[in-house]
């Protein structure tokens, strides 16, 4: 008898992109010390003391971008952020009031923060289903959401989850060649199952002259099952933008996403993502009005199974109160706290490494995972492949001892992606959010410690979006709202610094 091995494919080869400049200093703290040099240098022929009056204030500037976070912040951005915080604390932005009775012009709930002045419209693709378009104004963008109910991993073989997982990434591929895509963003959201969706089966088909047992059966499964179930859902919103000084239609637009949408869903499902459709303008405003106030999540599904729709309008979706604080986002009936990414898995991992990240956490009305994806057009993946390249082989060559070998697998690893792009690959930059929703203040310790266990085991690093908690729910609600596009510091001078 002969036994074969069974292997099991694993994934990996993600690096943070390479800052340029000098160490820690960037881009910007490198052109500032080789110009102070410079100036330095220049003032020491007229005075050796008016150098060094010039060369400690330099000095003082510049030490600041030399001191890094773990995510890669320097004490400038630092500052900036708690600066903001406290400019906000003193405007009253942190508090949001709307409703009739609020002076919110319109009195409606419309929704706060970055989703304040989005406006929905909503068109037909080529099969005649309605999708909802969220337009962003301040940034031109244009975003879609789709649905799917992804196949799930249990009982299937490694070679299929194989074959997904290539599918996946195959069509991240192709969003590099999407024209004016701006970024894509995956959610998937879990929450214990109120029941309403079984009891709305169950309940109407039971018959009156059935047997009492049968009966108190049917009944008592319609209100224990729903304590040890939970609900998933799963969305894609893809951001669409206008390039700057080019006056588009809505409709058109509109029109030209429809044409989109079938190719697009056709890779999901071969990607594993079982049945997906567009999510129409009111399916859009219920997810962000269940995400606001949890406690009408049940109403929300009993509306859809009676009447086959709520009615509700994007302008209605948003809280009656909230308020945020340093540590967390209070709304209407939930409080939530939100996590950022600062360290991807390490070496290689399996396809089912965020599955406990993923899957329904106990203790917690809603948790939502938010996968942020910026795909680079096949020109700039080529440069920044072959930058990475060359700047890994200068560094395996020039280093000694344990730097050479540090450098020496950093140049396999860059050799490697060098020849996957070449092949056809797409380079994309990721991200991850995770927004946890509970019941009360009181439970945040505990849904921090088990946040806190659940990356331990996907093996990330996350951290909490401390002072900005309120943006931080918000770009995990599938909206379309990147994080990259909505920054005070353009993207290009933050990547300098």
């Amino acid at each position: 008898m002969s036994t074969e091995a069974v292997t099991h494919p694993t994934y990996g080869n993600w690096r943070r992109p390479r800052r340029p400049g000098l160490g820690p200093l960037g881009l910007v703290g490198t052109f500032g010390v080789f110009s102070g040099l410079v100036l330095t240098l220049l003032v020491s022929l007229i005075s050796l003391v008016a150098a060094l009056f010039v060369i400690l204030p330099l000095a003082l500037a510049l030490a600041p971008l030399t001191v890094r976070t773990q995510d890669g912040r320097n004490l400038y951005q630092l500052l900036a952020l708690r600066v903001g915080w406290l400019r906000r604390r003193a405007k009253g932005a942190h508090t949001y009031v709307s409703g009739p009775l609020s002076q919110r012009p319109g009195g409606r709930f419309r929704p706060p923060g970055l989703l304040s002045r989005i406006t929905m419209s909503e068109g037909r693709d080529a099969y005649d289903r309605p999708f909802g378009v969220l337009h962003h104004p301040g940034r031109n963008t244009y975003t879609i959401v789709l649905g799917c109910e992804p196949d799930g991993g249990s009982l299937v073989d490694p070679d299929q989850t194989d074959v997904w997982v290539a599918a996946w990434g195959h069509w991240l591929a192709r969003l590099s060649h999407e024209p004016e895509l701006r970024g894509a963003c995956v959610i998937v959201e879990t929450a214990p199952d109120p029941g309403t969706r079984l009891a709305n089966e169950v309940l109407p088909r039971i018959k009156e002259n059935a047997p009492a047992a049968a009966q108190a059966v049917m009944r008592e499964v319609v209100e224990r099952y729903p304590s040890a179930s939970s609900e998933m859902h799963t969305y894609i919103a893809l951001t669409y933008g206008v390039a700057p000084g080019h006056k588009r239609d809505r409709s058109e637009i509109v029109t030209e996403l429809a044409m989109r949408i079938p190719s697009l869903l056709s890779g999901l499902v071969g990607a594993g993502g079982g049945s997906a459709a567009p999510l129409s303008a009111e399916r859009i405003a219920e997810v962000v009005r269940v995400a606001y106030d949890p406690a009408v999540a049940g109403d929300v599904l009993d509306a859809r199974a009676r009447h086959g729709g709520t009615g509700l309008e994007w302008e209605d979706s948003g809280p009656a109160a909230a308020v945020e604080t340093v540590s967390s986002y209070q709304h209407d009936s939930g409080v939530s706290r939100s996590w950022l990414l600062t360290l991807a898995p390490r070496g290689t991992v399996r396809s089912s490494v965020l599955r406990g990240l993923l899957e329904a956490a106990p203790g917690t009305r809603r948790k939502r995972v938010a996968l942020f994806y910026r795909p680079i057009d096949p020109a700039t993946s080529a440069r920044i492949v072959e930058a990475d390249r060359r700047a890994a082989q200068f560094m395996a060559t020039s280093g000694r001892g344990m730097m050479q070998a540090r450098a020496a697998s950093e140049m396999r690893a860059a050799e490697q992606t060098a020849t996957e792009e070449a092949a056809g690959a797409g380079l994309v930059e990721f991200s991850l959010m995770l927004t946890v929703t509970v019941d009360s203040s009181r439970q945040l310790p505990d849904a921090a410690v088990t946040v806190r266990n659940l990356q331990a085991a996907a093996r990330l690093s996350l951290r909490p979006a401390d002072r900005m908690q309120a943006a931080a729910f918000t770009c995990t609600l599938p909206v379309g709202v990147l994080p990259w596009e909505h920054t005070l510091i353009p993207q290009a001078l933050q990547e300098a610094l």
